[in-house]
């Protein structure tokens, strides 16, 4: 299983980065909606929808939905971070869920909630990613910075869980994380993000702003990997999908993301740095 982990990161790391970082914005977009629509058609595995049917027409209804939030932000002058702002107000219901688990099992049994909860998780994600993307000439520098921050917080997480861990963070949802995982996802990630300031040149007194936002980021996004884990654990599955051999999914993979880049994105904008970055 690790040597499959290994060379899967191996392949798509470099190609990641790269598209992050030498794509224009107009074909990352295209990219990450490509990965989207197949986080698409792994939820209707999460929500035990059997039929193909019903996770292709979930897959078109986030296709059509993209596209929707695409022409909004560029025709008719909606600003993109509504989308991301609102998208808030599903994490902390879905907080609730975590914390309150198994009781919270029958607030999602409704289909019509499953396709509204899918799109709130998926549909801020692309729009966030895309949206910091084209922020500014440092966007593509910051969305790779957002996404090797959650990297850097999973192996912490990893490793002091490993060596430390014994009070378990989540038991009902995830047994496996520990409170000293997240002790040590926070503390590697607030060295990262110490190091990012000088990376980014940052007036020093946004520095702690900075910094507090990223761990806030990195808090939301073990909220994101404990939601999916929720929704896994109701559904009798391990992983997501196997598209990703040693990974499982394609939900597996950005489920920490779907929670961080929103909140990441607003953070950023209420901070004051998305006018520097802008600048």
């Amino acid at each position: 299983m690790l040597k499959q982990r290994l060379i899967t990161a191996a392949i798509l790391l470099p190609l990641v980065v790269w598209a992050i970082l030498e794509l224009p914005t107009v074909y990352v977009a295209l990219l990450f909606a490509l990965v989207v629509s197949q986080g698409g058609w792994e939820w209707g595995g999460l929500m035990r929808q059997s039929s193909r049917r019903q996770r292709g027409a979930f897959v078109i209804t986030v296709v059509a939905a993209l596209a929707g939030a695409g022409w909004l932000f560029q025709s008719a002058g909606l600003h993109w971070l509504a989308l991301p702002i609102l998208s808030l107000f599903w994490w902390l219901l879905a907080a609730v869920w975590v914390l309150s688990y198994p009781a919270s099992d029958q607030r999602w049994s409704n289909a019509a909630i499953q396709w509204l909860i899918g799109l709130a998780i998926l549909l801020p994600t692309w729009v966030a990613i895309i949206g910091l993307h084209h922020s500014g000439s440092q966007g593509p520098y910051l969305v790779l910075y957002l996404l090797s921050l959650i990297w850097v917080a999973d192996s912490g997480a990893y490793f002091g869980g490993r060596k430390w861990g014994k009070r378990k963070l989540a038991p009902a949802v995830s047994p496996g994380k520990t409170w000293a995982g997240v002790v040590s996802a926070l503390a590697a990630s607030a060295i990262y993000a110490g190091l990012a300031v000088d990376f980014f040149s940052l007036p020093r007194n946004l520095w702690t702003a900075f910094v507090v936002l990223s761990l806030v980021t990195v808090i939301f996004s073990i909220l994101g990997d404990l939601t999916e884990s929720m929704f896994k654990r109701q559904a009798g599955i391990k992983d997501s999908g196997g598209l990703l051999p040693g990974h499982g999914g394609v939900l597996d993979r950005i489920d920490s993301v779907t929670a961080a880049a929103p909140v990441f994105v607003v953070g950023f904008w209420l901070s004051g740095l998305m006018e520097i970055n802008a600048a």
